[in-house]
């Protein structure tokens, strides 16, 4: 498995897999508990209706994971592969609204 991630990110050796795994569950659990303070502080909770909810997760909270992740990514030394993947992520979402697709 640590093999095929090698491949699949371009690094060099288990320890930058490893790093990026621990960048990824870092920012996970970051914005586990930002989206809890985040809710409570505007008044959602599960009695809210779920197109509010959604609606706040893909407008606010999904931007503020891409900065989480780059803000961990420079903290563990990785932040040019954060930019990177988070620039093919962003173009193959625009690819899917209708706009050209350039593969980096």
């Amino acid at each position: 498995m640590i093999e095929k991630l090698k491949q699949r990110w371009n690094v060099k050796n288990g320890w930058d897999v490893l790093i990026i795994l621990l960048v990824f569950a870092c920012t996970g659990f970051s914005i586990l508990y930002i989206k809890r303070g985040f809710f409570s502080i505007i008044g959602l909770d599960e009695s809210s209706p779920s197109w509010l909810r959604w609606t706040v997760n893909i407008v606010i909270i999904l931007p503020l994971y891409q900065i989480v992740l780059l803000v961990w990514g420079w903290i563990w030394g990785k932040f040019s592969f954060f930019w990177e993947f988070e620039k093919r992520m962003f173009n193959r979402i625009g690819g899917m609204f209708g706009g050209k697709r350039k593969d980096l």
